[in-house]
């Protein structure tokens, strides 16, 4: 509970505790230890952040691929890595449906895509320089004007034109590209620079190259500045997957601090690179630092940081690897920290529901997620994180488990960022159960806390870091972590697999959800629609729920038929409230009329109207299913179905995501259930037996138009829930009047007409004041001669 409640900052006598044998991750020395590479000489640049003003390469960085968005690879993934750091830039997701489209898209955004090029502003002349481009892009594929040009764009193009519109600026490029849509045919000019042979001079070609565009691929793993429009302001642009020395000797990070004090510089160092594309797609990175630049750090000589990266085809997991080597001819006591993902994709924020496992506190757009074996899953809300910062400006970071915890606190079975449908996390090797060789992890936040706008606080920005265990790593043997990281979809069957079915989390009822679930896919199967399937469903389920329906139907059928004579009641015990209670109850009783035989029936379906909700909500299936597959309305059942934009001249907090009212778009399917919602209650909402009553219903109203604002974001394949539910419900209505025998009615005095209770046959039981009635009766008066009768006035 210590732990909890108050987080004890790590100090270097605990990092110094000893660590079990079993838990030592250092590699032994070779029998021959290969000297260190050359030191990289360094110039100076701006001083990076929390560096202590060390200053870092002015060296451009340079990307590496891995993986493809060719359907013919086989490659789920297409990762673009950069050797600044030896981090990862970004990574998209590329696998195939049946039919070659992306199976995982964009859904947020209609436009062509061109490939991830990481364009730049030229200092030279106007145009974007192209930085990478990915294989299997539309880049990529582009097919040359004529022939002496090559196919596809390369590094180092300078775009100068689209489709004959001159382009001076990266942003220029950007915004054409937002008004193509998927499949269209563009033109691209591109200035090419090319080497002569012997030391010849360069040689400038203007090439011109026709491009089909594609859909997005959803980039998993982002800049915040490569958002687009769905980023938000306060975010900061961090490569993914850094690492950092936590300890050189006796020294440490400071809390709340990245790195140790004056070696910030190493997190943003260039890396030397080596890609092995031929017989997998694997990436190293190796960054030497030498003794002098260690001077002054309690180092005994040079160290070597050692970074890789392998894709494999049909697989959503990276293998890492992280090493610090020892190149001294010394012991040396070393930790390293490794970073988490971040930029990670912010698809639907602004109208998804994540449920939390927290029983308080609620879920952001991204949190971090761990597993220990103590603790089980966990969820760090990015709220809260956010809040953590700005009332902790100091010390940010949010701790999860440090040293001085027992065994099973320090052994982490996975960590990660969660999403709705995705998750990127760091996995043990295949070998491993779990994580034994780091001594701290902790959550922290990727923004500016005072920067991120108040109502788009879901939306801020996460990651974690872990520090390994400091030990004394002998001359030429290196401190060396195996690991792996999963970056794709919340399919059950795939995360099952790995350990990581936690993360689909379905709230109350998660049984009745994944039945209906199942259900839902079955039926799918059959009809290939899931629009369609959930119509289905929908009535699947209302039809086994029919004799429930039907006797709350007739219930307030009942009410309506009794509202009259409550009416007369009321009328009579106007100025007696306590008498008018009493009136109902006994007349209610005399009729066979509970009021509460309505609630059971609602009760009954709230576990399948929660358990479809959540279904509805959280299966992946869902996420890019149409409504039409030939309309762009309602292309993601997932989400609503933007029907139309209007987020640029809406004010920006209606429009605004987050806790904005109504989203940057109209949606048509929400007003449909609204409409129908008022007409189920006109139907069925029995007449008002007095002005208390009356104001009642009238509030009422105003809520179901007040749960416009609610629904107005509610993914489009509930609203298909809800639309098939109401007009079942109306029918349904109607059909159980008509079968409804017609009853006769009771006066208010208690006298039974013709003794039938409403909605029956059955004789309705007397009362003991009838009974007596009928045993006393009252003698006739006995006529008079006609000489004493009086006379009626008037004389008549």
């Amino acid at each position: 509970m210590n732990m909890w409640l108050v987080p004890p900052r790590p100090k270097n006598v605990a990092d110094n505790k000893p660590v079990p044998a079993d838990q030592a991750v250092i590699e032994p020395a070779a029998d021959v230890i290969e000297p260190a590479p050359p030191a990289v000489d360094r110039k100076p640049a701006e001083p990076a952040a929390d560096d202590g003003g060390q200053p870092i390469e002015a060296v451009r960085p340079a990307r590496i691929t891995l993986g493809s968005m060719d359907p013919q690879s086989g490659f789920f993934v297409l990762a673009t890595l950069n050797n600044r750091g030896g981090t990862v830039e970004r990574l998209e997701l590329t696998e195939r449906t049946a039919k070659g489209r992306l199976k995982y898209r964009r859904v947020d955004t209609p436009s062509g895509y061109l490939g991830y090029l990481a364009t730049e502003a030229s200092t030279k002349s106007d145009g974007c320089l192209v930085r990478v481009v990915g294989p299997g892009t539309p880049a990529a594929l582009a097919k040359p004007s004529s022939s002496d040009g090559g196919e596809g764009l390369k590094p180092d193009d300078l775009i100068v034109a689209f489709n004959s519109q001159a382009i001076s600026q990266p942003y220029e490029l950007d915004a054409l590209l937002t008004k193509t849509k998927p499949d269209d045919k563009v033109t691209i000019e591109v200035r090419r620079t090319e080497s002569g042979e012997n030391d010849a001079a360069s040689a400038v070609k203007s090439l011109t190259f026709n491009v089909t565009l594609t859909e997005h691929p959803l980039d998993l793993i982002r800049l915040a500045s490569t958002g687009g429009d769905d980023e938000v302001m306060g975010n900061l642009d961090r490569l993914a997957c850094r690492v950092t020395l936590s300890q050189l000797g006796n020294k440490t990070i400071p809390t709340g601090k990245s790195s140790i004090d004056g070696l910030g510089w190493i997190g943003e160092a260039v890396y030397q690179s080596e890609t092995k594309l031929a017989e997998s797609h694997e990436a190293t990175f190796t960054l030497p630092i030498t003794a002098k630049q260690l001077d002054g750090f309690d180092s005994s000589g040079p160290l070597t940081i050692e970074r890789s990266y392998t894709v494999a085809p049909a697989s959503y997991l990276v293998a890492m690897d992280v090493a610090v080597r020892n190149n001294s001819d010394k012991p040396q006591k070393l930790a390293y920290r490794l970073e988490g993902p971040c930029g990670m994709t912010l698809e639907g924020w602004w109208y998804s529901v994540k449920i939390s496992p927290n029983f308080f506190g609620g879920a952001s757009a991204r949190d971090v997620i761990y597993k220990t074996d103590r603790e089980g899953h966990r969820l760090v809300s990015g709220y809260e994180l956010l809040k953590r910062a700005k009332s902790h400006p100091e010390d940010p970071d949010l701790p999860i488990f440090a040293i001085d915890g027992d065994e099973t606190a320090r052994s982490l079975r996975y960590i990660g960022i969660d999403a709705q449908y995705f998750d990127v996390a760091y996995l043990p090797p295949a070998d491993s159960e779990s994580f034994r060789g780091f001594r701290r992890a902790a959550a922290t936040l990727i923004a500016s806390a005072p920067d991120i706008p108040r109502h788009k606080e879901r939306a801020a920005d996460v990651s974690f870091f872990l520090d390994s265990i400091a030990l004394d790593v002998p001359a030429g043997a290196r401190l060396h972590q195996p690991l792996r990281m999963f970056a794709g979809p919340k399919i059950p069957e795939l995360i099952d697999s790995l350990g990581l079915s936690a993360t689909i989390e379905y709230g109350w009822f998660g049984m009745v959800s994944k039945i209906l679930g199942g259900i839902l896919h079955f039926l799918y199967s059959v009809v290939g629609n899931y629009a369609i399937a959930i119509v289905m469903l929908t009535i699947l389920v209302r039809g086994c729920l029919f004799p429930v329906s039907r006797k709350a139907a007739i219930h307030a059928q009942k009410m309506q038929e009794l509202a009259p004579e409550l009416k007369k009641i009321n009328e009579k015990f106007k100025d007696d409230m306590e008498g008018k209670l009493k009136a109902q109850r006994e007349f209610q009783k005399r009729v066979g009329f509970n009021p509460l035989a309505g609630c059971l029936p609602a009760l009954l379906q709230l576990p399948i109207f929660i358990g479809l909700y959540r279904c509805l909500s959280v299966d992946i299936e869902l996420r890019q299913a149409t409504f039409v597959s030939s309309w762009q309305w309602a292309s993601n059942l997932a989400g609503p179905d933007m029907f139309y934009y209007w987020g640029d001249w809406l004010m920006d907090y209606f429009a605004g995501r987050g806790t904005g009212w109504l989203g940057p778009y109209f949606n048509l399917l929400p007003i449909l259930v609204v409409i129908l919602f008022l007409v189920q209650q006109k139907m069925f909402m029995p007449p008002a037996t007095d002005e208390q009553q009356e104001f009642t219903q009238k509030v009422m109203t105003i809520m179901t138009l007040m749960m416009a604002l609610f629904f107005f974001r509610v993914p489009a394949g509930l609203c298909i829930y809800f639309i098939t539910s109401s007009l079942w419900g109306i029918v349904e209505r109607i059909v159980v009047k008509k079968t409804i025998p017609q009853a006769k009615l009771v006066a208010v005095g208690g006298d039974v007409i013709d003794g039938t209770v409403i909605g029956t046959s059955k004789p309705a039981k007397e009362s003991l004041a009838d009974r007596i009635r009928k045993q006393i009766k009252p003698e006739p008066p006995k006529a008079l001669p006609p000489g004493k009768r009086k006379k009626p006035p008037g004389g008549r």
